[in-house]
């Protein structure tokens, strides 16, 4: 009991702790691009992100008891405030072994009606039905008689680290991530729907970052979170330097008792969700989705049969365009001047990836079944020995 006590009270301290971690860019690892104030998805203004962090027990599994290993994320663009204040936005995906749910009317209407919820994948019923409930108890709709609504709830699988069969997350930890949703700095790594979470031969999780373009007298910005779970270590690359090849002897998972499982090396999954403050219109965002499978490559993945590629994008621009009666005006900005940021979007999801399993640090789970941290210091001399860095 004294144990696991210290354990609560070191994970209570890290979870805050995290935001302060080093980040990639800290460590001197080389990107392109311009970041936002924060180098975080809450750089695009209104976008609020909030955790539920669930962690608890150790040793052999006990399905319903533990160990606990995972979460929820809570991502609003345009914060709780607002409550029902549609974005334009679309989706793609690289390949579908995952779920996003909502998605289907996302493309039809071409708006987000809702916040967008990320969690385990036996989590996701629960979490659409918490959010359902939270619509009703805060009158989202503004008084509206709304017969209708389709929560976008994406997963990840962290059923080698967490008891993922004894289904953990519950109402109250929806709530505590809605609660908590914020902008400014957020945390990464093992956080929320990342918590248990492993990517590209190391501990994964969640991770953010952002980019700026200039247009003539204007600044815009891109923003990216993603729960990262996917690749092989053999594939990862970090600043151009194959680094999983380095490191392939090196800390890799350790499984003691892993559950029955068909899963192959690379198998996983990644949900991408895409910020901008652009005004762009819902086929322009879905060119903007289909650029985030450049960003994953970069670092490694691809696309493997068992991986749930997922990505959404919306514009936090045109404030006003949903209308149920009336007509309305929207800027568009045009295609012609979309490379930009195509690239943006490319340079941070693979920053985003990187900073995930940065912040992320070792992590046992059921059976004693471990995932190690990128090894910061090993990662700088390959980066070296490449003259990736000075």
């Amino acid at each position: 009991m004294k144990y696991f006590f210290v354990i609560s009270v070191m994970f209570i301290f890290n979870v805050v702790a995290l935001a302060q971690k080093p980040r990639a860019r800290d460590l001197g690892i080389p990107f392109s691009g311009e970041t936002g104030n924060f180098n975080a998805i809450t750089d695009v203004k209104g976008v609020e992100v909030g955790y539920s962090t669930i962690i608890s027990g150790s040793g052999e599994n006990s399905v319903g008891n533990g160990p606990v290993r995972t979460g929820v994320t809570a991502i609003f663009p345009r914060g709780k405030a607002k409550k029902f204040s549609p974005v334009y936005a679309n989706w793609y995906s690289l390949n579908g072994n995952g779920e996003m749910t909502g998605t289907t009317w996302v493309t039809e209407s071409g708006f987000l009606e809702t916040p967008i919820m990320i969690t385990n994948t036996n989590s996701v019923g629960v979490v659409r039905d918490a959010v359902l409930k939270w619509y009703v108890d805060t009158d989202w709709y503004s008084g509206e008689d709304w017969w209708y609504t389709y929560p976008v709830v994406a997963e990840t699988y962290d059923g080698f680290l967490n008891d993922i069969y004894g289904f953990h997350v519950k109402e109250k930890h929806v709530l505590e991530a809605i609660d908590k949703a914020s902008s400014g700095k957020i945390a990464e790594g093992n956080v929320g729907g990342g918590t248990g979470m492993m990517c590209l031969g190391f501990k994964g999780g969640t991770g953010t970052a952002s980019r700026t373009i200039k247009i003539k007298d204007s600044i815009y910005t891109v923003g990216v979170i993603v729960q990262s779970n996917f690749g092989a270590k053999r594939n990862l690359s970090i600043a151009g330097v194959p680094v999983g090849q380095a490191l392939k002897d090196t800390l890799n998972y350790k499984y003691n008792g892993p559950p029955k499982s068909r899963r192959q090396e690379g198998d996983g999954s990644i949900i991408v969700i895409v910020a901008t403050d652009l005004p762009l219109l819902p086929h322009q965002l879905k060119r903007i989705a289909q650029r985030v499978p450049l960003g994953i490559g970069i670092v490694g993945g691809r696309g493997s049969n068992g991986s749930g590629d997922i990505f959404l994008a919306f514009s936090t621009a045109n404030e006003n365009a949903f209308k149920r009666d009336d007509m309305a005006t929207v800027t568009m900005y045009p295609n012609d001047q979309l490379t930009p940021v195509f690239e943006a979007t490319v340079q941070a999801v693979e920053e985003a990836i990187i900073n995930a399993m940065v912040a992320a640090e070792t992590m046992e789970g059921i059976n004693g079944n471990t995932a190690y941290a990128l090894p910061h210091d090993l990662v700088m001399e390959i980066l070296k020995k490449y003259n990736r860095v000075d």
